[in-house]
């Protein structure tokens, strides 16, 4: 037989009698539980190979459980659409539907019935699990988790084994991405476990697979970090996983999964140097992959053999592989795999001299990475407008039940009090006088004691304000004042400074320091003098620390004594000296240790030298860049992708950066509050919307800029709520 099925049609052949069977079922039945259950499972058969399809039928069992007034079995009908989203990567619409099963299921966990009650968590438990997929395809891993753990208690609760299995799983999955390989290797070997103790051969080979990754990955870290021997005893240990997951695929027969494996088993000899094996089993996998069609597969193998060859600098063989490789990944939009053929060609072309073509490849190497990783920010805001939009509309829902609830209560009384008016007799009804007569009593009593509780939280309440608002002239003592900075600054200036609260987290800090003659800030070396002048320097420095309010006030007083002692006490000078000195104070007096929740602690910032003599900006930045407008025409110089103080990432010292300044020039620093700010229409501004302002108002006066700034951000604000703290300042050469 010639012709090869693809996976879809041969799941299409396998799911035709039983869709047949199921559709009979809906012929038969009136709007009963059969036919919602039904229908819920024609759905399910359709979730992998037409996502229309199911959602109609899922939409359709639902509309039958409303009018049945079934709650659970609608909850498991909104569930599944939201699966169906979940895998349209529609994660807003999908996060919806499950917080609404969730939610559904919720109100009936503690019923009488115990059948009821042990599906109604089940409900829970999956429908928690769903939430933790979408923020795990988010990259939100501390959410992710938290759904995990919670679904996870469920199940145990329930005594699901097969259910505590999969959340096991899936939270070591999460612990594999974040690098946490010893958590990752618990929660794996515990699910491998249960699932061996219960049979399942699909999920045994499925995390057998995944320990083999964890091994591998594990390796490849060892070695990066020059520990050869670690890096040896796990690559045998990757090989055995990957071996045993190989068998049992072989066992069942899965053609896709077999090829799959020998691509793992083929890149683990590949990183022991074994090229021989390696070719062996890159090869079969490649033959497998390329009789089932299957694309992705055979790119990813062809890439690995084209790359095992140019480390054997067998350049034909290896620039034939690769090319054939880019070719697919093209075509799929393998962004990932796209990225390393670039690099790779780069490389083969380098080395055959062909140094024209290697800088093209180069190019195409540096703007796929540069696309991935914008790709990669993109993914972090649709994250962060996702959770918004989603709270406003789980805000909205929660009131509209409320609304419901309130009705059905209201309904309930109503019930409550014509039965009591028909059965009660006269003896009740003075029994009731007397119950009222009594109630009111205590009512007088309660009153009594409400309003002196109330008379003591607005005390306390205003002892509270009263301290913030001298904790205010306390950070605003603080703050360099505004004649000093007149006084010292020989340039046009403004700061627009708007705090989200009574104290801020954002702050601002001028010192003007005198350099003798001989001394040379660009270069932190001795020169000769010049003409025996005394030479002024301005720093300016823009800050936003974690928080805002009480906390972020915290942090900036922290900071602002940091940058007296470092520039004023001790003479630091350059300023990324400055905020590596900053970070190191930091980090010692938060006793940060590299944890997730520490990497909130510190703060963006820019640290702005001004020697107007030469004529020279030298600034090091933290997160906050610095925009220049000159002959109307704006120049964003990056500030350096971490914060001052201690984050995941391994700590780099900050850059220094020198611009030639020209009369007229107009610099603009800013910390994220105006950019972040949501308007009326749900939007944030941008820094987009936010640049186009300052290059339509940079040749006005400063003080004209910071009114024209300010009236701009009130318009776009509108009655909404500040979200951040604001600090804006525009310095004209």
């Amino acid at each position: 037989f010639l012709f090869i099925l693809s996976f879809f049609q041969l799941l299409a052949f396998a799911q035709k009698p039983i869709l047949d069977s199921l559709q009979q079922v809906v012929k038969i039945t009136k709007y009963d539980t059969t036919r919602i259950d039904a229908l819920l499972k024609i759905g399910l058969q359709y979730i992998n190979t037409n996502s229309d399809s199911s959602i109609y039928f899922s939409t359709l069992a639902k509309h039958v459980a409303e009018q049945i007034k079934d709650e659970l079995r609608i909850g498991e009908a909104i569930k599944q659409i939201g699966q169906n989203y979940l895998m349209l990567r529609n994660y807003l619409s999908a996060l919806s539907d499950f917080y609404e099963s969730l939610t559904i299921s919720e109100k009936y966990t503690r019923n009488k019935e115990i059948t009821i009650r042990n599906k109604a968590n089940r409900l829970k438990s999956s429908s928690l699990g769903k939430i933790g997929v979408v923020y795990l395809n988010q990259s939100d891993y501390p959410k992710a988790l938290s759904y995990y753990f919670k679904a996870l208690k469920v199940d145990e609760e329930l005594g699901n084994k097969f259910g505590v299995a999969k959340h096991l799983d899936n939270i070591g999955m999460v612990y594999h991405y974040q690098g946490d390989y010893p958590k990752a290797f618990f929660y794996e070997f515990k699910a491998l476990k249960i699932a061996e103790e219960l049979g399942l051969k699909n999920n045994i080979a499925l995390w057998l697979s995944n320990i083999g990754s964890l091994y591998a990955d594990q390796a490849d870290l060892f070695r990066k970090c020059g520990d050869t021997a670690q890096a040896n005893r796990c690559y045998p240990k990757a090989l055995d996983f990957y071996f045993r997951a190989l068998k049992m695929a072989e066992e069942s027969g899965d053609r896709n999964v077999i090829a799959i494996r020998l691509g793992n088993i083929g890149s683990i000899y590949d990183s022991q140097t074994d090229y021989r094996k390696a070719l062996e089993y890159y090869f079969k996998a490649l033959s497998i992959a390329k009789k089932l069609k299957k694309t992705t597969t055979i790119a990813i193998n062809l890439e690995n053999i084209g790359e095992l060859y140019l480390k054997k600098s067998e350049i034909k063989l290896a620039e034939n592989y690769l090319q054939r490789s880019l070719l697919l990944a093209d075509s799929i939009g393998y962004f990932e795999l796209t990225k390393e053929i670039y690099q790779n060609l780069s490389e083969l072309y380098s080395k055959t001299g062909k140094y024209q073509l290697a800088l093209t490849y180069y190019k195409k190497y540096i703007q796929a990475k540069d696309s991935i990783y914008n790709e990669e920010n993109t993914k972090k805001t649709v994250r962060a407008e996702m959770n918004f939009d989603f709270e406003k509309k789980l805000a909205v829902a929660t009131a509209e039940q409320g609304k419901k609830n309130a009705i059905e209560a209201k309904e309930k009384q109503k019930q409550k009090v014509i039965i009591y008016a028909v059965s009660t007799s006269l003896f009740l009804v003075l029994l009731l006088a007397l119950f009222i007569f009594r109630g009111y009593k205590q009512k007088q009593k309660s009153n009594f004691i409400i309003t002196q509780q109330k008379e003591l939280v607005e005390q306390k309440n205003k002892e509270i304000t009263d301290s913030i608002k001298y904790a205010k002239h306390i950070q605003t003592a603080l703050l360099t004042s505004n004649d000093y900075i007149k006084n010292n600054l020989p340039a046009e200036h403004f700061i627009l400074y708007k705090p989200k609260d009574i104290v801020s987290g954002d702050f601002y800090w001028a010192h003007s320091v005198p350099f003798l003659p001989g001394w040379d800030l660009g270069t932190n070396k001795v020169r000769l003098p010049i003409d025996g002048k005394r030479t002024n320097t301005f720093y300016m420095v823009t800050a936003d620390c974690t928080g805002h309010g009480v906390p972020g006030a915290f942090m900036s007083m922290l900071n602002i004594s940091y940058l007296n002692e470092n520039i004023v006490e001790r003479g630091i000078r350059l300023p990324h000296d400055i905020l590596n000195a900053q970070r190191k104070e930091i980090i010692q007096v938060l006793n940060q240790e590299g944890r997730v929740e520490e990497s909130k602690d510190g703060m963006d910032c820019n640290i702005c030298v001004y020697d107007f003599d030469k004529m020279l900006l030298h600034f090091s930045a933290a997160n906050i860049p610095l925009w220049l407008v000159r002959d109307a025409e704006l120049t964003e110089y990056k500030a350096d992708k971490m914060p001052v103080g201690k984050y995941n990432e391994k700590l780099e010292p900050f850059t220094l950066k020198t611009i030639a300044l020209q009369k007229g020039d107009s610099i603009y620093t800013s910390t994220d509050g105006f950019a972040d700010q949501f308007g009326l229409n749900g939007k944030k501004l941008m820094k987009k919307v936010f640049k186009e302002e300052l290059l339509k108002i940079h040749q006005r006066p400063m003080a004209e800029q910071k009114r024209s700034l300010d009236q701009f951000f009130k318009n776009w604000k509108g009655s909404a709520e500040q979200v951040d703290d604001i600090c804006l300042i525009g310095i004209k050469i």
